[in-house]
């Protein structure tokens, strides 16, 4: 259902710290254009821990109705409580979202059967494919491929956003959750080594600020040019390294003020990247010819 290169999209606000609704339609105008194959927003890179019940509805409408069917749009529905969870994934439904991506509960610290009831409490509420988003950095709970396999067996739960970077999981989790489960990468750095693995994609930070060279790596994978896939990978690293040197989305809203398709402005508790980080990424982005 979903496949190649997608973006966890930045969410882009004015100087005020509101919503920049213009400035984030046309992003989503260029990532079409570019060549992204799905949008993620409101996801952790949109600041979805920042923004309010209303904002988080209003982005997500926006982004469904620019894309008006173009590509698929997999709203971010997470949240630690369940009932939560429950209410924007309702919302994504009735806005018309193609599929929601749902975090592992963070801060509550879960268990393996908490994990499997609350997103089977969630499935069954809403009649809306899921995507599992595991990712331990942030959530400190880690799924198990056997809670996965598990959760598989519902016919709205279709996939996984692994954040892991360990690359045996596509393989055991194939193995438990079947060849038909989505699995897309949740770090930018093992896309490639992903996909090599069995993936069928990755929602990228990088592809805010790099939608063609993402879809070029993915489209020459796909195409069985594996080595023009690893050049295209070579030359993104350098940038997946400056987009991670900070805490995200600190330096890839950076990057997108220096392409001219959003501030830079991140809601505290997020602090403007320092003067270093700016250096670097400026540099990471000349280095791969995003900038003149």
């Amino acid at each position: 259902m979903f496949r190649g290169s997608l973006v966890a999209l930045i969410t882009p606000m004015q100087a005020d710290g509101s919503l920049d609704l213009k400035a984030f339609a046309d992003f989503v105008e260029w990532q079409i254009a570019e060549g992204t194959q799905g949008l993620i927003p409101v996801g952790t890179t949109g600041e979805s821990p920042t923004l309010s019940h209303t904002e988080h509805h209003e982005v997500i409408e926006h982004c469904i109705a620019t894309a008006r069917g173009r590509v698929p749009v997999i709203a971010g529905t997470g949240s630690n409580s369940t009932a939560e969870a429950i209410d924007l994934t309702r919302h994504a439904k009735r806005a018309g979202a193609d599929a929601a991506l749902v975090v592992t509960p963070y801060y509550n610290k879960p268990t393996q059967e908490g994990l499997y009831r609350h997103y089977m409490a969630i499935a069954d509420a809403v009649d809306l494919p899921i995507i599992i988003y595991n990712i331990p950095g942030r959530s400190v709970v880690d799924m198990t491929v056997e809670t996965m396999g598990r959760l598989a067996q519902h016919p709205n739960i279709v996939g996984v956003k692994d954040a892991t970077a360990n690359l045996t999981r596509p393989l055991h989790t194939r193995i438990a959750c079947g060849p038909d489960f989505c699995q897309l990468s949740g770090e930018d750095h093992t896309a490639v080594s992903y996909l090599a693995a069995g993936g069928h994609g990755c929602i990228s930070v990088t592809a805010n600020i790099a939608p063609r060279l993402c879809r070029m790596m993915h489209d020459a994978w796909a195409g069985g040019r594996a080595q023009d896939a690893i050049e295209i990978q070579d030359r993104l690293v350098p940038v997946h390294d400056a987009m991670f040197c900070e805490t995200s989305p600190g330096p890839v809203k950076y990057a997108a003020s220096l392409l001219g398709k959003s501030s830079d402005l991140c809601r505290l508790p997020m602090a403007p990247v320092a003067e270093t980080t700016k250096v670097r990424v400026r540099e990471a982005m000349t280095s791969a010819g995003l900038l003149n």
